[in-house]
Parts: C-alpha cells; sequence; structure tokens
C-alpha cells in the first residue's frame, strides 16, 4: 500500500454514543497503527458527554531510511536526523491528501468542520498539523503530541488565514529522545508568534503520552467542543 493520490486509508472506528456529531481522527506514529490510540477514548470525559466517532488510520506500509530501510507503517521517509526538515516531499504529500480525504469524509457524513478535531503523535503530530492548518473550513482543533512542525519556515506560505481561528494543543515530554522537546517548542513558539492560539504542555516522560497530558488535553477537548 502506498500514499497515492487516490488511495483511502483503512482505519479503525469507535463511536461514543448513536448518530456521532462529533469527531476526532487520530493519526499514529512510526512504526505503530491505528490501534495504537485506541485505549485512549474511554479515558476522555469530554467525548462520554457526547456522541464523537473517532478514526484511527492505518499509514502505508513504507521502507524507513533511517531505520535501515525496514518496511513498516509511516506516513513518510525519515530521511535523516533531522526530522523536522530532511524528509521525504513525495510522501508527506500523499499523506496529506489521504488526510484529507478523510476529513472531507467525515465532513460529507454530517459532521460540522466546527465539531471536527484533527489529532496525532509524533510524526503523525507533524501530519496533523501541517493538514489541518492548510485547510479553509477552521476544524475545531489540532492536537500534536511530541511532535514537530513541517515547513516551519514557510508557514505563512500554506497555511489557510482561516486556520487562525484553530485552537492547537501541543504536548511533550521533557526527555523524549526521539523528538527533542526543544522541536515542540519551535513549533510552539512559531505558531505563538504568527497569531495562532496555542496551548503548550511539557511533562517528565520520554517519548510517550502520561495520564497528566490525557487530562490536560481532556479539558481543552471540553473546551473547544463547548
Amino acid at each position: 500500500m502506498t500514499a497515492s493520490d487516490s488511495e483511502t486509508l483503512d482505519s479503525v472506528i469507535i463511536e461514543t454514543g448513536d448518530r456521532p456529531d462529533h469527531a476526532v481522527i487520530w493519526l499514529h506514529g512510526l512504526g505503530a497503527d491505528g490501534h495504537d490510540f485506541e485505549p485512549i477514548v474511554p479515558q476522555l470525559q469530554a467525548a462520554a458527554r457526547r456522541s464523537v466517532r473517532f478514526v484511527f488510520p492505518h499509514a502505508p506500509v513504507r521502507p524507513v531510511t533511517v531505520n535501515g530501510g525496514m518496511r513498516m507503517r509511516a506516513w513518510y521517509d525519515i530521511l535523516g536526523l533531522q526530522i523536522d526538515r530532511n524528509q521525504d516531499r513525495a510522501g508527506i504529500h500523499g499523506s496529506l491528501k489521504a488526510v484529507d480525504r478523510l476529513i472531507n469524509a467525515q465532513l460529507d457524513a454530517g459532521i460540522p468542520a466546527r465539531h471536527l478535531v484533527l489529532a496525532g503523535f509524533s510524526q503523525g503530530g507533524a501530519v496533523a498539523l501541517r493538514c489541518g492548518l492548510a485547510r479553509s473550513e477552521p476544524l475545531a482543533g489540532i492536537v500534536a503530541l511530541s511532535a514537530y512542525l513541517l515547513d516551519a519556515n514557510d508557514l505563512s506560505g500554506w497555511a489557510a488565514e482561516a486556520s487562525l481561528d484553530v485552537p492547537v494543543f501541543l504536548g511533550h515530554g521533557t526527555h523524549d529522545p526521539v523528538v527533542p522537546v526543544m522541536l515542540g517548542k519551535v513549533a510552539a513558539d512559531t505558531l505563538k508568534g504568527a497569531g495562532y492560539r496555542v496551548e503548550w504542555q511539557t511533562w517528565t516522560m520520554p517519548h510517550s503520552v502520561c495520564p497528566d497530558e490525557v487530562v490536560a488535553m481532556d479539558r481543552w477537548l471540553e473546551a473547544v467542543w463547548t
């Protein structure tokens, strides 16, 4: 499976009630799959209070250069150690198109854009930021955990003006050996400097998600959906 423009991503779907009128599309990290964040659903009180459709897509399987060419699920190839810069442009483009189609499918199914949150962890968080901020119709919000901002130097060139209305939640571990916390801080500072409403928090943890981060994200979700 490749990230071609005609491709529809297989996804895990979880709904917290009948006739969902809210949605979260959650992109997993490098080497994981759509099942990775299924356990987070029952931990979110904001999702228990309303009918929410969670969409957890599986990224395509592709060789990853920094991992010796090993094939794994990835939103794009990682070509070098500068993970926020040295990237696979064609792979990124394909994944952005695929995620856009997932968003459009939810909108076509009746989910208002103001009720749809795009979220992701690590590489998935980078795609979530790059995709969500480029959409002309503002989403309810964007969550990027342990992630970074792709094409940060050209933010004004690719971000949609309407995306300034989109709240952004950025969380990171201070002891992250995979995506250094400074990359998350640069993302937060870049977006804040451009006028975005960013909530930036850190926790003493490695490249992972901790209970306190889930609680903070849950409160943020409740706020953007209220």
